[in-house]
């Protein structure tokens, strides 16, 4: 995510800060696209509104999970569960046991147990530099009837 970022960030450097490249020849030709007889686009704003379009979608990426979970196997039957929401959001701020007892069932199920426990769960808010992101965490434990 950081690559490409740093890849979005240089992109955009270099169709701002220069206006040609070589020997005087424009990255974007002095053109524009004629919509109608009295309306036209120039190409240099299409191609500005395309880059910011491309940065945002990198930042926010619609397609990502809204909820990351990191896992770790404390014993044989025993996971702990910690879910980080993506920081640029447009909802699932409260659906984070929702994603934690999916996730523990489906722990429970690929390991052939019956149920699961939850011996505890907490959740909150983590304020950071770039904005709050919510959080939460947990321990589970496999159980046979």
């Amino acid at each position: 995510m950081r690559c490409q970022l740093s890849a979005a960030a240089l992109l955009l450097v270099l169709l701002g800060g220069c206006s040609s490249v070589g020997g005087g020849t424009p990255l974007v030709p002095n053109k524009a696209l004629q919509l109608t007889a009295q309306t036209s686009i120039p190409l240099a704003s299409i191609a500005a509104t395309a880059v910011v379009i491309g940065a945002v979608y990198l930042v926010y990426d619609p397609l990502a999970p809204n909820w990351e979970i990191e896992e770790q196997r404390l014993s044989e039957d025993t996971y702990r569960m910690s879910l980080k929401m993506k920081r640029f959001h447009t909802g699932g701020s409260g659906e984070s046991m929702q994603v934690f007892r999916r996730r523990a069932s489906q722990l429970q199920y690929e390991q052939g147990f019956a149920a699961y426990q939850i011996l505890d769960y907490s959740e909150g808010i983590d304020s950071q530099t770039l904005g709050a992101r919510r959080y939460a965490e947990g321990t589970i434990r496999l159980v046979q009837p």
